[in-house]
């Protein structure tokens, strides 16, 4: 999502007028480039074109091209004979001349070219321009100066909850600080200003990221092992299970194609394995939230000859350490499966265990969740996958690097050999700094606090899951069904009375419906844990008050949440007052979040899809 934003903001700030001077100035130097090849004598493949220009100089494509590194300037080879060359925004005039250097055309005059020659002035073929208009909402049409954006930007701030004003509980998704020493080199020209497929002998500084990255992660985990090109947890899991469907067609057994995953599991695991051409069969999990080893043993006897993996997320999705992990492991191995343990709960295990040791095969890390880089609508996902010395000639490669993979890998899961390499600093800098005792700090930490706050909340919300000893590990999830049938006040309730409290709320309703899955993070201080808490405990007595009539079941600060500043402002005509509604905590008044707006029926908005874009019936034409 950082991408996009990035990508949307660009068109906010230019709007339609200024993207299309862009592009018009774009094509222009790249119909002026054309014309100049033109009059040196070398045939442009294409009349018609935008931004990229094919040259042909048969036999000498090898030659141009060198001659333009030389010159500071990286061109496409297409083939022997073939070279293309892209202009964009940053096209200068001096780049130009470079070019019909390197093709060894003489000196020509850019500017008299683009006076005198009309090719030089379009080579848009007619058919393709566009006639009907584009960015038409306000947003894209007001801000176009940096104050103007600023401010924009700021506005938009202002209505979102984010880390700089409290915590994101959010189960499942480990939302931690992302510092702002992790996040600012992303910003520099080195790292920012590269392209995807450079060369790699211009990118020296990238391969050294990227090789400590592959070794620090086998480390951390135990694998042999680590391919850093899937751009998701959901692409890394996709990438483990071809690299297992692999191994197993090498080893003679294509015919292994069952894949057993818990009930509890991560709705993507099940995705992944019938991309990957796998059946999907469901075990069963305990009262306590464990994988019921008897229905997995059961399952691996039923599907024996065609068992390929496990998918099973340690520490489960319920926050617990299973302490049938090793033989779960070995049940499946003795079987002729492999193991693919989730790393979506890595932040419970650095430093304390590795997962290539304890029995599995292969695994994706969230480097936008454990490893720093943001995520949960502000980021872009990488999912590396770590794998045992087995299955490694089977990670990912490239077609246009054969430094992106091993030559015998299952092809590319992304478009860019090393997946969204931009972001890779942050978790670079996040590890480098952290150091082994760091990172073993933080884990130790991260399961401190969740298990801080199930103890704190258990004595009004009884904590569902928990291991050996009545722990948890990184999270807790804490169960307000009792609640809701004792007063008819639901988890989306709490939910959205947590905003008037200042709290974005935790996981709701997965992996059980009625509950709020928490994890606080290593990233959080007692300070924030206890007010945390706090909240949670005063909308407990709220709900009290519900129960015993003194508020009323249909109408109190639960049912009316979040109240937005125009709510309180306004009309009032409910029956609890509008300091119950906005200020349950004196310390609110030092510094209030306010809403923007006020709850909407989700679940209706789910199935009853609103499209403000023209009907189909418009693009007949």
């Amino acid at each position: 999502m950082l991408l996009a934003v990035v990508a949307s903001m660009y068109a906010v700030y230019h709007g339609p007028a200024g993207l299309a001077t862009i592009a018009r100035r774009v094509h222009r130097y790249a119909a002026v480039l054309a014309a100049g090849l033109r009059a040196g004598g070398v045939e442009i493949v294409e009349d018609g074109f935008f931004d990229t220009v094919q040259a042909s100089v048969p036999g000498r494509a090898v030659e141009v091209v060198s001659a333009a590194r030389e010159r500071g300037i990286n061109l496409r080879l297409v083939d022997e004979d073939t070279v293309g060359i892209a202009c964009d925004e940053m096209t200068r005039r001096p780049h130009l001349g470079a070019v019909w250097a390197a093709f060894g055309c003489p000196d020509a005059d850019v500017a008299g070219i683009d006076h005198l020659d009309a090719t030089a002035r379009g080579a848009l073929p007619e058919g393709l321009l566009r006639e009907s208009p584009y960015l038409t909402h306000a947003v894209f049409n007001t801000h176009h100066s940096e104050t103007e954006m600023l401010r924009y930007l700021h506005r938009l701030a202002d209505r979102d909850y984010a880390l700089d004003r409290g915590m994101i509980p959010l189960g499942s998704c480990t939302m931690k600080l992302n510092a702002t020493a992790e996040m600012e080199p992303i910003t520099w020209p080195g790292f920012a200003g590269i392209h995807p497929f450079a060369p790699v002998d211009q990118a020296a500084g990238y391969r050294q990221i990227i090789d400590d990255l592959e070794r620090w992660l086998a480390e951390i985990t135990g694998y042999d092992a680590v391919s850093l090109q899937p751009n998701a947890g959901s692409q890394g899991e996709f990438a483990g299970l071809l690299a297992i469907r692999a191994y197993h067609r090498a080893a003679g057994e294509s015919h292994r194609d069952v894949c057993l995953i818990p009930s509890s599991a991560h709705g993507t695991n099940a995705a992944s394995a019938v991309m990957a051409g796998m059946r999907v069969v469901v075990v069963g999990c305990r009262d306590n939230g464990d994988v019921d080893v008897d229905d997995l043993r059961a399952k691996i006897a039923a599907h024996r000859d065609r068992l390929a993996a496990l998918m099973i997320t340690y520490p489960s999705t319920h926050g617990v350490f299973e302490q049938a992990i090793g033989d779960i492991c070995a049940a499946v191995h003795e079987a002729g499966g492999q193991v693919y343990v989730d790393g979506a709960n890595l932040n419970a295990l650095i430093g304390l265990a590795k997962p290539g040791r304890f029995g599995a095969d292969v695994s994706h890390l969230n480097l936008h969740k454990t490893f720093c880089i943001p995520h949960g609508g502000g980021g872009p996902g990488i999912g590396p996958v770590g794998v045992r010395s087995h299955l490694a000639p089977y990670l990912p490669n490239h077609p246009m690097r054969a430094e992106a993979g091993p030559a015998t890998g299952v092809g590319p899961v992304s478009s860019a050999p090393w997946g969204s390499a931009g972001v890779l600093p942050i978790s670079w800098a996040y590890i480098r700094m952290m150091g082994g005792d760091g990172l073993t700090a933080a884990t130790e930490v991260a399961v401190l606090n969740a298990n801080y706050v199930a103890r704190r909340l258990a004595t009004r919300y009884p904590v569902l899951y928990t291991g050996r000893g009545g722990l948890v590990a990184h999270e807790c999830i804490v169960d307000l069904r009792p609640i809701t049938r004792e007063t008819g006040i639901t988890v989306d309730d709490v939910a959205k009375r947590l905003i008037d409290y200042g709290f974005h709320a935790p996981t709701m309703s997965f992996p059980v419906a009625g509950t709020l899955m928490i994890e606080p993070t290593e990233s959080e201080s007692l300070a924030e844990l206890d007010r945390f808490c706090d909240a949670m405990i005063a909308i407990r007595a709220e709900t009290v008050k519900v129960a015993t009539g003194e508020y009323e079941r249909a109408d109190n600060p639960l049912t009316g949440a979040p109240h937005t500043a125009a709510m309180i402002a306004g009309d009032w005509g409910h029956p609890y007052s509008r300091d119950d509604a906005a200020y349950p905590v004196k310390s609110l008044r030092a510094g209030k979040y306010w809403p923007p707006v006020r709850r909407i029926d989700g679940a209706y908005g789910d199935r009853n899809l609103v499209c403000n874009c023209p009907p189909p019936e418009a693009y007949d034409s």
